[in-house]
């Protein structure tokens, strides 16, 4: 293919695709904010009625919560590919309306008498399956800011995901506070205004994206392909890219999935507290990824990739500290923890977009969507596994310092494998 784009490429940059990206960032995790706080207690009523075990109860509320990641992780690489060889908006745009038509069923599942338990839990399934298949275009997304960036923005660009990212965490448990108040406590009210918010996102696609894919790239019909997938993870610099990004979300997620819990054993927060807390750490997100947008133009990304692991280290190892130290509470130690876990969360919001941008530089042209899509699909499988391993290993042990060492040590090994990186895609 010639250096020069033909004249049938799409414009670059494109700020109404970019702002689409950010969108349907944003739609995916306000909506996974906004059901994520309240799904357990509205499940509850439908497991009481079938009498359930508390163990039973656990198992299919986080078979709920779980399932919208194994999605991901199973449609994630599907939707980069169909994007590279259909184009970016119409997966974009199925996407969407997956998810207003997905939280509309959820919003129905539980407005259903407890009497129709079985029908409830299993069209809150069928939701959380659907929502999280929609949700699985975060890769095409990102290859859309491939496709409107040179790669020397490619970075600055990638960070907008960061943004998004940090701000559907901050507000859809704020969405759904205000939102169930706003419809009277109605049960169905949560998944209503999911899916009005993907349904506004929906209109604004339709009028104002435009096409970024370029025709000229070629791509294969094997949507549904393992062995495309294993191909990506054999790139030299991908591969070793897409496990740190695996490992670094098991890390984080590790430390996500405990939060509350933590806050409740170390600081006796209530359930309102940590609502609080969460805001948080989104702020602090999106703080942070506004603050890298203009760190990207000076630094390289791996360079800024190695600055957010070791920020990572250092907090999870605070954390860690933290919750040793609970157990006999020195004075300023919640303000330890607020400190310790912004220098982690900080240092998330880097490494996200670094890891991006070196995968995209790394990856074919005209393999953009498949690519960032198996690298999205392995973020996925880290939601997944992080969650589980934290989650078990804050019950096994007293001091509930396991799930931030786990996190610690797979930062050690990301370390170790950070000099496989490289900027550049070989010739």
């Amino acid at each position: 293919m010639s250096d020069t784009p033909p004249a049938s490429a799409p414009p670059k940059p494109t700020t109404g695709a970019l702002l689409i990206v950010w969108l349907v960032v944003f739609i995916d995790l306000l909506g996974f904010g906004i059901v994520l706080p309240v799904m357990p207690r509205q499940a509850e009523p439908y497991l009481e009625h079938l009498g359930l075990s508390s163990a039973s109860k656990g198992a299919v509320i986080g078979v709920l919560f779980s399932i919208f990641s194994v999605m991901q992780f199973a449609f994630s690489p599907v939707w980069g590919r169909i994007s590279d060889r259909i184009g970016r908006k119409p997966v974009l745009l199925v996407s969407l309306l997956g998810s207003v038509v997905f939280y509309a069923l959820y919003g129905f599942a539980v407005s259903l008498p407890a009497e129709s338990a079985t029908l409830a839990l299993s069209l809150m399934l069928a939701a959380r399956v659907g929502a999280g298949i929609a949700g699985a275009s975060v890769g095409t997304a990102a290859a859309v800011i491939a496709d409107c960036t040179t790669p020397e923005k490619r970075a600055k660009g990638m960070a907008l995901i960061g943004i998004a990212f940090g701000a559907g965490f901050t507000l859809g448990p704020l969405i759904a506070y205000f939102g169930l108040a706003a419809f009277a406590q109605q049960p169905w009210g949560v998944g209503a205004l999911a899916s009005i918010l993907s349904a506004l996102a929906l209109v604004i696609a339709v009028a104002v994206f435009k096409e970024t894919r370029d025709p000229n790239n070629k791509a294969g019909k094997d949507f549904f392909s393992v062995a495309r997938s294993l191909d990506v993870l054999k790139m030299p610099t991908v591969g070793a890219l897409v496990l740190i990004y695996f490992l670094a979300i098991f890390a984080f997620a590790n430390f996500e999935a405990t939060l509350a819990l933590l806050t409740r054993s170390a600081f006796g927060l209530t359930d309102d507290d940590n609502f609080l807390v969460f805001a948080f750490v989104g702020a602090v997100l999106m703080f942070a990824g506004g603050m890298y947008r203009p760190l990207a133009k000076k630094g390289s990304e791996r360079k800024l990739l190695r600055a957010g692991i070791v920020m990572m280290l250092l907090g999870m190892a605070g954390v860690a500290a933290v919750a040793y130290l609970s157990a006999d509470p020195p004075a300023g130690l919640k303000t330890i923890f607020y400190c310790a876990m912004s220098i982690s969360v900080i240092g998330f919001a880097f490494t996200n977009p670094s890891i991006s941008a070196l995968v995209s530089k790394g990856a074919d042209p005209a393999r953009q969507g498949e690519v960032l899509g198996v690298n999205q699909s392995f973020a996925a499988l880290g939601r997944i596994t992080g969650p589980f391993l934290g989650s078990v290993l804050f019950q096994a042990e007293p001091s509930r310092t396991l799930p931030y060492v786990a996190a610690a040590l797979a930062l050690l090994l990301v370390l170790a494998l950070l000099p496989k990186v490289k900027g550049e895609r070989p010739a």
